[in-house]
């Protein structure tokens, strides 16, 4: 498989965009492209990343989320691989509003898996299109931060930029 390979700066470092051309495969931090590479091998197997031709609709949506647009990112379209219950959780994602959060708990009962918190903490782990598929939203029982592959501050950034400009005062 081959697949397109972008860099986008953003306020939380450059972002790594890995696109097929017309949806988005994958989106990472820099600091983390080692991680990012085994979850595309994961996911799809042997996988040939080409340098792009620009971010395109991708980052026009995502430099329009940074400047404050938190809906910029609804419409793109995303295609990831991994198991059936990974991509149920990672849809699920995609309808948790912005400015908002929710627990794994609720989220695995929302799935029609009550039981199941630690599977949606797996797979929610294991999403590999941050900020898009906002697994950043997802925070623990007791409402506390939870981990979060680009770092428990990028994760405060995201949830502190999504109530601000959805005007809410309160996460959870």
């Amino acid at each position: 498989m081959t697949l397109f390979f972008d860099r986008l700066a953003s306020p939380l470092g450059t972002l790594l965009i890995i696109s097929d051309g017309s949806a988005l495969r994958a989106l990472d931090f820099h600091d983390y492209e080692s991680r990012m590479r085994r979850l595309l091998q994961r996911h799809y197997g042997s996988v040939e990343l080409q340098a792009g031709h620009g971010t395109g609709a991708i980052g026009d949506a995502l430099s329009a989320y940074f400047e404050g647009d938190i809906r910029a990112l609804d419409t793109l379209k995303v295609e990831t691989g991994g198991t059936a219950f990974q991509r149920q959780v990672w849809a699920a994602l995609r309808g948790i509003p912005p400015g908002t959060t929710t627990t794994y708990g609720r989220l695995a009962a929302a799935l029609g898996h009550p039981t199941a918190s630690r599977a949606v903490g797996l797979a929610n782990g294991a999403n590999p299109i941050a900020i898009v598929v906002p697994c950043h939203r997802v925070v623990g029982a007791d409402g506390r931060l939870t981990g979060f592959g680009g770092g428990l501050p990028r994760k405060q950034w995201l949830l502190t930029h999504e109530a601000h400009a959805a005007g809410n005062a309160r996460l959870l």
